[in-house]
C-alpha cells in the first residue's frame, strides 16, 4: 500500500531578485497538461487543480510492467491524481552481480569518482515506463533526484566516492566536484522528461539534512550557516535553467530555525527541540522565499522524532503535535504567500 500524500494550499507570491545576477524564472505560459500556480491554487489547463496523492517511492522498483500497470489502475480507481517517487537508485560496482541476478532496478553504478549511468531495460527504461503509465491513468509524478539517507544509494555515495573517507555528510552540499556530479545526473533526468506533462514537479532531494544516517554533520553546517538554503538556491536555479515549465520543490522535512526555538522537558532536563532550532540545516521560513522553489514540503514522523515523549500516560500526544506541526507550516506559508505540500511518509 502507498503512503498518503496530502496537499495543503495557500497563496503564492512571485519573489523577484533585484540583484545583478540574472536568475532563470519559470515560464508564465506553460505547455498543455503542465501543472502551474495561480494565486491560491495549483492550476491545470486554466482550472484549479486540487488532489489527493500517494508517496509511492517504490514504484520504479517493481520488476514487471504488469505490476506497474495494475498499481496505477488501483491508484486511479482510488482517486489518486499525484504521486511522489524516486528518480534514483544507485549501487556500488560490487553489488552489480547481485542486482543483475535479482532484477533490481538501478540507475547509477559507482566504482570510481564518476558513476556509470544505466539507461537500459533494468535502469531508466523502467522509470520511463512509470512516467508514461502515469499519464495513461491521468496521474502526475513528483520525481526526487537523490536521497539524504543511505537507502537506495543516496548522497553519501557521492561523498564517499568523490570526497573520500573521513568527510562529513554536508560536503555533499558544498564540494564543487560533488555538486557537478549531482547536476550531471539531474540534467540526465530533466532533459529526459522536461517535455512530459506527466511530471508534476522536480524534487531536489529527499529530506536534506546536515547529517545522514551514516555520516555526521561537519562544522560548516550548523544553525544559521545557510548551507542547505544556499544549495537549494543553486540547484533550483540550475534545474530552472534546464526546464522553464515544471514546478520545483525542495523535498525537505520542513525543519524550522526559530530565534526562540521550542523546548520540552525530558528526564528532568529542558531540551532544545531539533525540529525548531536549526540543527537539521533547514530554515523553512526562509528556504521557501527562494525564487525557483515553487512550493514547500514538510514531513512528519512524531512517533520516531519524539519517542521519549510518546508513552502511555504522557500528556504529549502524536495527534496534538501533528496538528501543531501542520498549523505551523500553514502559518509559515501564509507569511510568505506560497503553497506548501505535506508528505506523510
Amino acid at each position: 500500500m502507498w503512503s498518503l500524500l496530502v496537499i495543503c494550499v495557500v497563496n503564492a507570491l512571485l519573489i523577484l531578485n533585484t540583484g545583478a545576477l540574472k536568475i532563470p524564472r519559470r515560464s508564465t505560459k506553460v505547455p498543455p497538461g503542465f501543472v502551474t500556480t495561480r494565486g491560491r491554487e495549483f492550476e491545470l489547463e486554466g482550472k484549479p487543480f486540487a488532489f489527493v496523492g500517494a508517496n509511492s517511492y517504490w514504484l520504479p522498483l517493481l520488476l514487471t510492467e504488469d505490476d506497474v500497470e495494475r498499481t496505477f489502475k488501483t491508484m486511479q480507481e482510488a482517486g489518486v491524481k499525484v504521486l511522489r517517487t524516486w528518480g534514483f537508485n544507485a549501487i556500488n560496482a560490487t553489488e552489480l552481480t547481485s542486482a543483475l541476478d535479482s532484477g533490481l532496478t538501478y540507475y547509477q553504478v559507482w566504482n570510481s569518482s564518476q558513476w556509470v549511468l544505466n539507461d537500459g531495460p533494468q535502469g531508466l527504461q523502467r522509470l520511463d515506463h512509470v512516467i508514461s503509465t502515469a499519464g495513461k491513468h491521468d496521474i502526475k509524478v513528483i520525481l526526487a533526484f537523490t536521497n539524504n539517507w543511505v537507502g537506495y544509494g543516496g548522497s553519501d555515495l557521492y561523498v564517499q566516492w568523490i570526497a573520500g573517507a573521513g568527510q562529513p555528510h554536508d560536503v555533499f552540499f558544498t564540494d564543487p566536484r560533488i555538486i557537478a556530479s549531482y547536476q550531471s545526473y539531474v540534467k540526465t533526468l530533466v532533459e529526459r522528461y522536461k517535455d512530459s506533462p506527466n511530471i508534476f514537479a522536480w524534487e531536489l532531494m529527499n529530506e536534506a539534512r546536515c547529517l545522514s544516517d551514516t555520516l555526521p554533520a561537519g562544522p560548516n553546517c550548523v544553525p544559521g550557516s545557510n548551507t542547505l538554503k544556499t544549495w537549494y538556491q543553486q540547484q533550483s536555479d540550475f534545474v530552472r535553467s534546464l526546464d522553464p515549465n515544471h514546478l520545483i520543490t525542495t523535498g525537505g522535512e520542513g525543519h524550522f530555525y526559530w530565534k526562540k526555538p521550542l523546548e520540552y522537558w525530558y528526564n528532568h532536563t529542558l531540551v532544545s527541540d531539533y525540529n525548531y532550532n536549526g540543527q537539521a540545516g533547514e530554515d523553512f521560513d526562509h528556504d521557501m522565499l527562494l525564487p525557483n522553489i515553487d512550493f514547500g514540503t514538510y514531513h512528519l514522523y512524531p512517533q520516531s522524532w519524539y519517542s521519549e515523549l510518546d508513552f502511555p500516560g504522557s500528556n504529549w500526544t502524536v495527534e496534538n503535535w501533528g496538528l501543531q506541526w501542520i498549523d505551523e507550516h500553514i502559518q509559515a506559508a501564509n507569511n510568505i504567500r506560497k503553497k506548501h505540500l505535506c508528505e506523510l511518509g
